[in-house]
């Protein structure tokens, strides 16, 4: 059966690299997922699995850093202008795009064995340089202005829906229950924690997340665990003034955008923990109405990180005194969204020594890593942790590539062949585990 996945995953590469390309063409950021999600659940069940979707699958009221009704219903059009099936997109209604599928394998009496693939775009343009940008060139550059796959995740699901095929095939010769997630919102960490609370991780007793690229950044390295991910807490802070006329009354204005630059220039003075990593970032600040009117609104888009959720929640602790102080300066009101967040985690040992040994068997992998630091925020985390704490095991896998730009930048781009690999693992991972 080994050689059977390292054969079938190469003949699948074909078939990967066209479902990339599609996703990387349409490119549809957290809660807008619709066009992705219709198509992993249309061929989840061509394969045979059974399909949990729509408030089965998300629970609606700890979603969090949901676009507005208007951006998901022209997510919605568009994606169903792109070839989703109407019916299913009605299902996803309000952002409702996470999904797994299950299978039951042999006699069905084994464990459950989940794996989590992330389906999000980011919010960034991407470049159409055809000079030095591979999907320019080629054709399949992102059509949503603002949209873009600079992280991997439509090589994901690329990946996962062709496990999902060789699975299927092999499922005979398992015995246990397979779960296949496709994840909504990782960027941001929105989509982790509401599919949790939906029951995403129930009658689980194993879970894997994979990600290209990241610390694996060479096709020969692979890094089978991880630790110390970077906790977060995701933050929209609106402040309220008062406008008035610049010239004539400025004192009569309470002004908003004064009061968002102070608490941006204090936040990133906030002292750093001695016990480890901390994080604070103001992405982006706007704000006012006009050039003779004292501003009356602004907005910091922010977030907070730390090394353990311990670290992150004495950023977020401080973040907010920062604030509120800003506020009160200027004599502003305000307003704090929290629009993301997930904890600090750590792989299993069992399962990181189990992928380092499979990883082992394949001549591809020439650099091969146990447990190391994380240097970013995965709300797969969310998963672990959960899952751990009833008992089960996780880790999190990530195989090399090469990577044409960093992540997050709007050159990125992978080499497709190595989707074979995240194949071959995570495959050989289920078979390890499920055999009969």
């Amino acid at each position: 059966m080994r050689d059977v996945i390292l054969e079938k995953s190469k003949a699948l590469l074909p078939k990967m690299v066209a479902v990339r390309r599609r996703l990387h063409k349409y490119p549809e950021t957290g809660w807008l997922e619709f066009g992705t999600a219709s198509m992993v659940i249309e061929r989840l069940q061509e394969l045979g699995y059974t399909i949990t979707m729509g408030e089965k699958a998300v629970k609606k009221d700890v979603m969090m850093g949901v676009p507005s009704p208007d951006v998901l219903q022209m997510a919605q059009e568009r994606a169903i202008a792109n070839g989703a099936d109407p019916e299913l997109v009605k299902k996803m209604d309000g952002g409702l795009t996470g999904l797994w599928g299950d299978m039951k394998c042999g006699g069905g009496d084994g464990p459950c064995f989940a794996l989590r693939f992330d389906m999000d775009a980011n919010d960034i343009v991407e470049s159409r340089d055809a000079s030095k940008h591979k999907p320019a060139k080629e054709g399949f550059a992102s059509e949503y202005e603002g949209a873009m796959h600079a992280c991997g995740h439509d090589s994901h699901v690329a990946v996962g829906l062709a496990v999902a095929e060789i699975l299927a095939d092999m499922k005979d010769q398992l015995n246990g229950a397979i779960r296949l997630i496709f994840q909504p919102g990782e960027e941001g960490s929105r989509g982790a924690g509401p599919m949790v609370a939906a029951g995403c991780l129930d009658g689980v007793d194993m879970a894997l997340g994979i990600h290209i690229g990241a610390q694996a950044d060479n096709p020969g390295k692979i890094q089978c665990g991880a630790r110390k991910f970077l906790a977060t807490d995701k933050y929209d802070v609106y402040f309220k003034g008062r406008a008035a006329h610049a010239g004539f009354s400025p004192h009569e204005g309470k002004n908003a955008v004064l009061a968002a630059c102070s608490a941006t220039l204090n936040l990133h003075s906030i002292a750093r923990h001695g016990d480890g990593a901390t994080r604070i970032t103001v992405g982006k600040i706007s704000g006012g109405q006009g050039r003779n009117v004292i501003p009356p609104n602004a907005c910091l888009i922010m977030e907070t990180r730390g090394a353990s959720t311990e670290l992150n929640e004495y950023m977020a602790k401080e973040a907010r005194r920062i604030i509120d102080a800003a506020a009160k300066m200027w004599d502003c009101e305000y307003e704090i969204k929290v629009v993301g967040a997930a904890p600090s985690g750590e792989s299993s040992q069992e399962m990181t020594d189990k992928a380092v040994s499979i990883a082992r068997s394949l001549p591809e992998f020439t650099d091969i890593r146990g447990i190391e630091d994380f240097a970013g925020t995965e709300d797969f985390a969310h998963m672990m942790t959960s899952l751990q704490k009833k008992g089960g095991k996780a880790t999190y896998i990530q195989f090399g590539t090469t990577l044409a730009a960093g992540h997050h930048n709007e050159f990125f781009d992978i080499d497709e062949s190595s989707m074979v690999n995240g194949v071959r693992m995570v495959c050989l991972m289920v078979w390890d585990s499920l055999e009969k």
